[in-house]
């Protein structure tokens, strides 16, 4: 066999590290996306952006929150046979909010987001939050007016 294939899907390239270890190069998606993309672009059609509804006191700003995010855009995804699924993962240092945008044919798209770390609670919950929110919104193309970007860049 040759070195650059993977024995489990001989159409994806690996990067060899050493005599051992090896890299799925395509980690970030399924093999085939063609069924999600066309129900994305379905879905994408359908998107009128997110409405900057919320108000950050501090920076006296607005911006479109992750329930506002989710609210203009899982009826179109779930309409069109699209899910999320995000999750965290924490690496000593920081933070990061792991996107999954999935197909009922079972392809998917995967994005991951490093966000800064704090021992505050509450700040972790508001990173994750940010995370989340622009996470979403970059995966399905969610259009927002925000300058809240602020609040995380300045922590």
């Amino acid at each position: 066999m040759d070195k650059n294939t993977n024995p489990d899907k001989e159409s994806r390239p690996l990067i060899e590290y050493g005599p051992i270890e090896e890299v799925i190069l395509d980690d970030w998606k399924s093999e085939r996306i063609d069924k999600l993309g066309e129900a994305l672009a379905a879905a994408q059609s359908e998107l009128d952006g997110a409405k900057a509804d919320s108000t950050n006191p501090f920076f006296n700003s607005s911006y479109a929150d992750l329930h506002t995010c989710i609210k203009s855009s899982f009826p179109f995804l779930s309409k069109n046979g699209l899910s999320i699924s995000q999750g965290t993962d924490w690496d000593g240092k920081s933070f990061f909010v792991t996107t999954l945008l999935i197909h009922k044919s079972g392809q998917w798209l995967r994005s991951k987001i490093k966000m800064p770390a704090d021992p505050n609670p509450q700040k972790i919950g508001s990173v994750i939050t940010y995370g989340r929110r622009y996470g979403l919104s970059a995966m399905v193309g969610i259009a927002q007016h925000d300058d809240d970007a602020n609040s995380v860049s300045k922590q």
